[in-house]
């Protein structure tokens, strides 16, 4: 019974190394069935006590050589996944699980050339996502951030300053209709908004049964829509793409949502157009800097809600990415091929496949005992 170590990122642990995420379940439980699997963390990458620095850096951890020679499998949270990581080979690493749907901060090419597959969890998240980009357009248009202060000032008298919108009749603009985009669409059905969707690689034919009009161009969407949600995955061409002409475009009335990625936003230019009461506000969840530094612009902001790229993570959608990756652990243990795999190029190669064998003698053996 060939034994398979899988490593967790440090960071999933507090200062006493203790599971800090979904209180302490990450589906480790699933492992119970699969005694040849032996399970430990990147202890290097975790919290330290007094080391007040760490959450300023948490976003900046890397995967090195050293963790790579150490594991057969590694699930990764935050840390970042360069092709430095396999500098000193990778014999033994079969794959990493990606614990989110995201893979922009993992080297795809450095992996399949290590015959490393990287695995994922695409659709766990999907309706945390898109329901936390309705919260920040129903809080926005509520103008909730506002009516708040106004109760803990005491200042009931600006009531009439503080008047919201209804959604019903607006047109929503989605960027991106894949799968959390799809589910916006869906999640916005019973208010009877106008939805218009920018999605080069859409099917014309699910968007029309989705009743969504395809935009021709991002200039479009951004002139038409009164929220603008953003859904595109982060890639090389993607970065940057919503432009400061894009943000100008916009209505004054007409509020932007961010539960992507940050690196797809001029954010400079977005702080400028709230700055300046181009647009009526923005909801986001992700910056181009995380954690975002205290003294950054967008937090002196009135016009912005802002919550630390944690509001699609509840416990339900951890349970079940974390399930995925224990599932994709126990299968590449068994020497089969995990779900999910994001570099499918890396299934051909022969270091890959012999590496992948050299567990097939766990294969039949019954994960319920």
């Amino acid at each position: 019974m060939p034994t398979f170590r899988v490593l967790y990122t440090g960071d999933y642990l507090d200062v006493d190394g203790r599971v800090a995420v979904n209180g302490g379940d990450i589906a480790l439980d699933l492992y119970n069935a699969a005694p040849w699997i032996s399970q430990d963390y990147l202890r290097d990458q975790q919290p330290q006590p007094g080391d007040d620095a760490y959450w300023d850096n948490v976003y900046s951890l890397s995967i090195t050589p050293r963790h790579v020679r150490a594991a057969h499998g590694i699930v990764v949270f935050r840390p970042w996944v360069k092709a430095s990581a396999f500098a000193e080979g990778s014999d033994d690493l079969v794959v990493i699980g990606r614990a989110g749907a995201g893979c922009d901060k993992i080297d795809m090419a450095a992996c399949t050339a290590a015959g490393v597959a990287v695995f994922n969890a695409p659709d766990t998240l999907t309706h945390a996502t898109a329901s936390s980009a309705m919260l920040l357009m129903l809080a926005l248009a509520k103008k909730l951030p506002r009516q708040q202060r106004m109760v803990r000032e005491g200042r009931w008298d600006l009531q009439p300053e503080a008047m919201g919108d209804d959604l019903p009749g607006k047109t929503l603009g989605i960027v991106g209709l894949g799968k959390s985009g799809v589910e916006l669409v869906k999640l916005v059905q019973p208010f009877h908004m106008r939805v218009i969707a920018y999605s080069p690689s859409a099917d014309p034919r699910q968007a029309s049964a989705l009743g969504v009009a395809l935009a021709e161009s991002l200039d479009q969407l951004f002139e038409q829509s009164d929220f603008v949600s953003l859904h595109a995955r982060l890639t090389d061409d993607k970065r940057g793409m919503i432009k400061r002409r894009h943000l100008r475009a916009m209505k004054p009335t007409a509020y932007f949502v961010n539960v992507a990625r940050g690196e797809l936003v001029d954010e400079p230019e977005l702080v400028q157009v709230l700055k300046e009461r181009k647009i009526a506000g923005a909801g986001l969840d992700v910056f181009e800097q995380e954690p975002l530094p205290v003294n950054h612009p967008l937090n002196s902001l009135d016009n912005v809600i802002l919550t630390p790229h944690w509001l699609p993570s509840t416990r339900q959608a951890a349970r079940q990415t974390m399930e995925t990756m224990s599932k994709g652990i126990i299968a590449a243990s068994q020497g089969e091929v995990p779900e999910n795999v994001v570099n499918p190029d890396v299934l051909a190669k022969r270091s890959f496949q012999e590496k992948l064998a050299r567990f097939a003698a766990n294969r039949d053996k019954s994960v319920a005992g």
